[in-house]
């Protein structure tokens, strides 16, 4: 009995102890939205954008504030872009757009999610999805925005996307071409004249859709693509091997 008394006035005193504790201690006031927003905003300045976008989270995650939050998401979007997270900055870019497809800050997002993508771009022997999201965010800019200042710009960048996706797809069709899958070959590199008869290295794509039409004996065919190849880059470093595969040919 004595040990039993003597662990329930334990028990009290350590109960008192921790209301007394809790009493003494002070809850701090949250910040509000705004506090959090300029407080990103000051971290932005010093080029402390991880910091920046923590508080800026804190105002899209935390508070019901519809448009410092709208503000602070395109914020977001905007330090991930300058500290060149690229594969974020096109995601919140993209979110944004999303959730506001009309705000009249349209024109930019676009552009800026376009350079995002853009930024990604990989070799022509590797995977061009960026350069098929950085393609269409452009090519939506010069749609909706043709007079926007940044509509010029985003024309340029749209040949270079095209550009990349037809390198990729010529890489592919030599690839089916070393390892004798000719129609797939002749698909590929078909498809690339067709849909970009302005690519600029599409004496590449003549002389090896050329070669496939041989391998697959479609002489005329090959004769008429070497033609081309002939007429249009007379200064071709493909114009001898041509010649030659059309020597063994007759």
């Amino acid at each position: 009995m004595k040990h039993l008394y003597l662990y329930r006035w334990l028990v009290l005193i350590l109960i008192c102890i921790s209301l007394a504790a809790c009493g003494g201690s002070k809850v701090k006031p949250q910040n509000s939205a705004e506090k959090y927003f300029q407080e990103g905003e000051r971290y932005f300045d010093s080029n402390l954008y991880v910091d920046a976008i923590a508080s800026w989270e804190k105002v899209r995650d935390t508070f019901y504030s519809p448009e410092l939050g709208m503000l602070a998401e395109l914020k977001i979007a905007e330090a991930y872009y300058i500290s060149e997270r690229y594969e974020e900055a096109a995601i919140a870019f993209n979110d944004f757009l999303k959730q506001h497809p009309n705000d009249f800050r349209a024109a930019t997002i676009l552009y800026r999610m376009g350079l995002s993508y853009y930024h990604q771009i990989l070799s022509p022997d590797r995977d061009q999805t960026s350069a098929e999201n950085a393609l269409h965010s452009f090519q939506e800019l010069t749609r909706r925005f043709p007079n926007d200042s940044q509509a010029q710009e985003a024309g340029y960048l749209i040949q270079r996307c095209q550009t990349r996706l037809a390198e990729h797809e010529v890489y592919v069709g030599r690839f089916y071409l070393k390892r004798k899958q000719y129609q797939p070959a002749i698909k590929r590199l078909e498809s690339i004249l067709k849909s970009l008869p302005d690519y600029y290295y599409r004496d590449e794509a003549f002389y090896y859709l050329g070669k496939a039409y041989l391998k697959v004996e479609q002489w005329n065919k090959a004769k008429k693509i070497f033609n081309q190849l002939f007429e249009q880059f007379p200064g071709s470093d493909y114009i001898e091997d041509a010649q030659k595969l059309l020597e063994e040919k007759s």
